[in-house]
């Protein structure tokens, strides 16, 4: 649910139970030891395999104001996995005959553009052409504010499609609004209640429901950025996701609903597999997520300071969910560990070293760099000892150094190196390479 850009303690022990050998636990307990002394994730984790808890934990704090701890009841925001709810309310109105797969947007929401092309199936694979209303810069100045589904169909409707219907995949949150809006339409009630009443109370989820202001009292959290130091994200409301984002949830439920889905339990066979089939790597509601030559299925999800991941591998039963209100270590590192953990494969350790960069050192590195690769600019600036980065459109970041000539901005996952020698830097962020040349 994120907006795309380049930027796309104590202990809270609570649940750790060994059900099988071949999980490591020590691994993981020294993994989040070395998380919460280092202060860069807050959040919880839930492991399960056929469905028994094999490894529960939480860190952090649901209130950084008045400290209040974060604990296995805590629920968070799960941003984009709320998808993966409403593609399986989706799927079951298709099986009671309330909905088809080719049934066209026009029929609903005729305002949208291509609404006559574009298909149910479209839009739960990401294949509509509907443009992302939170791509847009604008998104940020009403994003807190209330909207009701006659305001939301307009923000939609007013930009053009981004493509044909159907003839390449790109991600869109407007699609799951609007599939939120047709559940809406078709059973006549709230989405909040369809929510509950055809998957969370057949479940006996108990910490699972379509979100509204965030609440201490329900054991909800708030949301954390840091940037030097920690600050208490904006609020997004709900009412401007819903299916698209707008669920609270934590782990141990989010893995119950995982494994409720893959055991037939919420949908048939058959909508099952069609939720997995993948065209250009996008299924219904869900992706593939693969680890060495296995694969799995989930969603990620970010809303706010808010990030999270469950994923389920078939062949092992296994469901694994994390949910975060504050990080600067990547969540995908985390899971990494856990599935590491529970395969038995090598994973190293974080070290969280520092590098002292000296006040006379930083105007080395000051500047503007250019890249033949994107079409931006990366200024550099500097303040005593303290390095920060801007690209063209976007906020002010800070760089932290963590070995000679290298930096590093954690919370999005970005590193930069400079080669002072030839006047470049080189910028890695998601496993790709970028070259800056100083002007």
């Amino acid at each position: 649910m994120l907006k795309n850009s380049l930027l796309s303690f104590f202990f809270s022990l609570f649940v750790t139970v060994s059900f099988a050998q071949k999980l490591d636990t020590t691994k993981l307990d020294t993994l989040f030891y070395l998380l919460q002394t280092n202060d860069k994730f807050m959040g919880s984790i839930a492991i399960s395999e056929n469905g028994k808890l094999l490894y529960s934990r939480s860190i952090g704090k649901d209130d950084l104001e008045f400290g209040k701890k974060s604990d296995s009841n805590t629920k968070y925001r799960i941003g984009s996995i709320s998808k993966m709810f409403t593609a399986s309310l989706i799927f079951k109105a298709i099986e009671e005959k309330k909905l088809t797969l080719n049934q066209t947007l026009d029929a609903y929401f005729p305002s949208v553009p291509n609404a006559k092309k574009i298909t149910i199936g479209n839009m739960l694979n990401h294949r509509s052409g509907i443009h992302n209303f939170t791509n847009d810069n604008s998104y940020m100045s009403y994003n807190t504010l209330p909207k009701n589904q006659a305001e939301m169909v307009i923000i939609i409707s007013k930009s053009k499609s981004d493509f044909e219907p159907n003839s390449k995949m790109e991600y869109s949150n407007s699609n799951y609004v609007l599939l939120s809006y047709i559940l809406e339409k078709i059973y006549k009630k709230p989405f909040a209640e369809l929510l509950k009443t055809k998957i969370v109370t057949p479940l006996g989820l108990k910490n699972t429901y379509f979100g509204g202001k965030i609440n201490l009292k329900f054991n909800e959290c708030y949301s954390y950025n840091f940037v030097e130091h920690w600050e208490k994200s904006t609020e997004t409301d709900t009412s401007i996701p819903m299916g698209a984002g707008g669920i609270v949830s934590n782990p141990i439920d989010l893995n119950i609903f995982i494994e409720a889905l893959f055991a037939g339990k919420i949908v048939s066979a058959k909508s099952l597999e069609q939720m997995k089939t993948l065209e250009d790597n996008m299924g219904m509601g869900m992706f593939q997520m693969p680890f060495y030559d296995m694969k799995g299925y989930g969603h990620t999800g970010g809303i706010d300071g808010f990030s999270s991941v469950l994923a389920y591998m078939p062949d092992n039963k296994l469901s694994i969910a994390l949910t975060s209100n504050g990080g600067v270590y990547q969540n995908n590192d985390i899971m990494i560990a856990a599935l590491s953990a529970y395969y038995g494969k090598p994973f190293v350790m974080p070290t969280f070293t520092k590098y002292e960069v000296k006040a006379e050192d930083v105007k080395k590195y000051l500047g503007k760099y250019t890249s033949d690769q994107l079409v931006m600019t990366l200024t550099i600036t500097g303040q005593e000892d303290k390095l920060y980065a801007q690209a063209t459109g976007q906020s002010t970041f800070p760089l932290t150094a963590t070995e000679k000539d290298t930096f590093e901005f954690a919370t999005a996952g970005i590193k930069i190196i400079f080669n002072l020698t030839d006047k470049v830097l080189e910028l890695n962020q998601g496993g790709q390479k970028f070259i800056f040349r100083k002007e």
